[in-house]
């Protein structure tokens, strides 16, 4: 059970919340913090903890029951911090995304896994050095629907022009064009009416076609071939 966990620490009872929570004139954005380091959980809750628009309802480590934590915090968004080895933790963060619609604005020391990270579908991704100010805009942004990525996190221009194995098919387009929306394969699923594995399918095409190794990739190549307007 959620209470039996000794890395989740609500912030519920404290004045600061209460006030937040009760009232009702008040727009906060209600946020979910997780993060494996005790360390950088209290120091995120300290910086948005004074940010205006932000209600801290709890904080985690990754290894509990998400789902649980969901239902008894209630956030509206996530900040996750992928620490200094975020690859043990783009499975568990892709997992999250394919599974709940809570948007994500994920935390990384470096860019050498940007690309990844954003292909699972996060809504944000920021470096781990981002301000209190910074983070609050961007989970107030992914709230509302936005993308929110830092240009130094974003894959760098390239320098050739783009020319396709071949033509993409107008599905594929159409899949493309969510994929670019940061979409998990899930959503484009249930927004297309089509099965989740048929998505997968024309994900597989289209990085073949575009010749990309990830999601990122190819919208990074499709825009520059002018198949898409960001």
């Amino acid at each position: 059970m959620i209470e039996h966990a000794e890395d989740i620490q609500s912030l519920r009872d404290t004045d600061h919340m209460a006030d937040a929570m009760n009232d009702s004139s008040t727009n906060c954005v209600r946020v979910l913090i997780l993060a494996d380091d005790p360390l950088a959980r209290a120091g995120l809750a300290a910086l948005l903890g004074s940010a205006p628009t932000i209600a801290v309802t709890g904080q985690s480590g990754s290894d509990v029951d998400i789902a649980a934590l969901l239902a008894a915090f209630q956030p509206d968004a996530v900040v996750w911090d992928l620490g200094w080895s975020p690859d043990s933790q783009v499975a568990v963060l892709s997992r999250f995304v394919e599974e709940h619609t809570t948007p994500v604005v994920a935390l990384l020391a470096t860019p050498s896994l940007a690309g990844a990270v954003r292909a699972v579908g996060v809504r944000g991704l920021l470096p781990r050095s981002a301000s209190g100010a910074h983070m609050a805009a961007a989970l107030s942004a992914v709230v509302q629907g936005l993308l929110v990525f830092d240009e130094t996190l974003l894959p760098a221009p390239l320098s050739t022009d783009i020319e396709l194995v071949e033509p993409l098919s107008s599905r594929e387009l159409e899949v493309l064009r969510h994929l670019a929306e940061g979409l998990s394969n899930k959503e484009i699923a249930r927004t297309l009416g089509i099965s989740e594995n048929t998505i997968k399918f024309h994900v597989n095409a289209i990085l073949g076609k575009l010749g990309a190794q990830s999601r990122t990739e190819a919208v990074v190549r499709a825009t520059r071939a002018g198949l898409l307007l960001l």
